[in-house]
């Protein structure tokens, strides 16, 4: 399945910085950055689960904002993209 991960953290003081840095490295691990609070993570249901587990154990919900779409592949998702960022293809061949 197709996920994009959407948080804005309050970074007003050093604890919020912090969590938004354990935030973004949660989100790295899994997906791909997009914009700087934006990633798109091609995962299964459990990878899913546990991504939204450790995310909500992290954010502080009376101050943050956390958000999950998912994309349903089965009805044809389009993605158009402009400006100097191009996404890796899931689908396509890996090259190593």
């Amino acid at each position: 399945m197709l996920i994009i991960v959407c948080y804005d953290v309050n970074t007003e003081t050093r604890e919020g910085r912090r969590r938004l840095r354990r935030v973004a490295k949660l989100c790295e691990g899994i997906g791909q950055r997009v914009q700087k609070s934006v990633f798109e993570c091609r995962i299964d249901r459990a990878q899913f689960e546990a991504l939204e587990r450790d995310l909500v154990a992290e954010i502080r919900q009376d101050e943050d904002n956390l958000r999950f779409y998912r994309l349903a592949e089965t009805r044809g998702c389009e993605v158009k993209e402009y400006g100097t960022f191009r996404a890796i293809d899931f689908d396509a061949p890996m090259v190593i």
